[in-house]
């Protein structure tokens, strides 16, 4: 919009911003860092603040409101470094709601308490995570806002198979580092994992003694990727040859902090309300930021994952490989659900009887529930949870998605439709 980099590449959040920025004043967009957040938002904007930047910092620490002498639109990066900028803008869209003012980027969300006041009513929330395959420049067919509108057509051939897969879970969807060669970028994810470790937690309100003892649950939470595995389960694996096991409070705030950073982005469990669903697992489905990470974390590379290489905390089966194929699905899913307006879960019964990986829900309740299968072929044992629900909420599920490495998008006779996952776009 204002002096646009040449080579920008839009991302989906940006068609969100398109349609509310120039009627709302003030936005704040979330993530973890290297998602992208400040060259998204520097596309829109007259002036920047960068307070990650020590001097400029220390000057609005020192006086807030002195960034309001700025031209809008303003963008004020990693905001939450200086909380008190969160009041000030606000009180600015108070004396001026008029849209198109105010944007702003923070990779943590402040402490409790550190801002006087939510912002609600005045500053706007969305969330940026890592790039779906759509946003890496994979050709698409199928739309997820037409399979939440209904009747959308299922057809299309994607040249991705199971290799190219584990290759695009390794390369990440960072933008700065899913273009470099293996060694840098392994090099990069290393630095950045640390920095997290070593920097990011203190900043956000957490001592942590031992940083080793951080890096070993982080690495446990990634083998625990697409799993309900409790935090016992992965307290334990991350500390396997201690007969004295830290107490659950830690690691409780190890996955506080980490949420805080956006670095853990778990699943919520659905909770439907009025159906004739009951004795639900509540569990969240735990999946970090990005599941490039996890591999890092887990020494994975291409050739270990297609081999079939890591082991898996929690009770459920299958490979590493399938795990974070699930976790690169459930991005690309929740990119595009959160740009159609509409929120995610997943549904698990308490015995474990049945199992659906994504339900896509809807502002009126009616589900449009997903699968995820690491084979290019489905058969009918793969589809039976699909048709489970289906037969308990009737009406209410819009349409059944599995998402797959197969060649080809198509509806079965049973009516699923099964979706390679290269072809899911916006």
């Amino acid at each position: 919009m204002y002096d646009c980099l040449v080579d920008y590449q839009r991302r989906i959040l940006d068609d969100q911003l398109d349609e509310l920025f120039p009627h709302i004043p003030a936005i704040a967009i979330d993530g973890v860092k290297a998602v992208g957040k400040s060259t998204t938002a520097e596309q829109r904007v007259r002036s920047v603040v960068n307070l990650d930047v020590m001097g400029r910092r220390e000057a609005v620490l020192a006086d807030p409101e002195s960034i309001l002498l700025r031209e809008t639109p303003l963008f004020v990066d990693e905001w939450q470094k200086v909380p008190a900028v969160w009041d000030t803008i606000r009180r600015a869209v108070d004396r001026d709601p008029s849209g198109g003012r105010f944007l702003l980027a923070g990779s943590a969300s402040p402490a409790p308490g550190a801002t006087a006041h939510s912002g609600a009513g005045r500053i706007g929330r969305l969330r940026m995570r890592p790039m779906t395959l759509s946003e890496r420049g994979h050709h698409t067919a199928v739309s997820l806002a037409e399979l939440l509108n209904g009747g959308a057509r299922v057809a299309g051939s994607s040249d991705l198979r199971l290799v190219d897969y584990a290759r695009e879970i390794v390369n990440t969807g960072f933008p700065a580092m899913r273009g470099l060669p293996d060694g840098p970028r392994k090099f990069q994810l290393d630095s950045y994992l640390h920095n997290v470790v070593d920097r990011d937690v203190a900043e956000a309100g957490l001592a942590v003694r031992r940083p080793d003892a951080l890096l070993r649950w982080l690495r446990a939470y990634s083998a625990a990727s697409a799993t309900t595995a409790n935090y016992a389960q992965i307290l334990d694996a991350a500390t396997p040859s201690e007969s004295e096991k830290p107490a659950r409070s830690t690691s409780v705030a190890y996955r506080e902090v980490l949420t805080q950073l956006w670095l853990l982005d778990p699943i919520p469990a659905w909770q439907p309300m009025g159906s004739a669903l009951n004795r639900l697992q509540q569990a969240p489905k735990h999946h970090l930021a990005d599941p490039g990470l996890a591999a890092r974390l887990l020494g994975l590379t291409v050739d270990s994952l297609v081999d079939g290489q890591g082991s898996i905390v929690g009770a459920q089966s299958g490979t590493m490989l399938g795990h974070l194929f699930e976790s690169l699905a459930a991005l690309c899913v929740r990119v595009t659900a959160s740009a159609a307006g509409a929120a995610i879960g997943h549904l698990r019964t308490r015995n474990g009887d049945h199992e659906i990986d994504m339900v896509v829900v809807r502002d009126d309740g009616h589900v449009l529930p997903i699968e995820v299968k690491l084979s290019s072929t489905v058969g009918d044992s793969d589809t039976r949870h699909l048709r489970w629900l289906a037969e308990r909420l009737g009406d209410k599920v819009i349409d059944k998605i599995i998402l797959n490495t197969g060649p080809e998008a198509y509806r079965r006779r049973d009516g699923v439709a099964v979706i390679p996952l290269s072809l899911l776009g916006p």
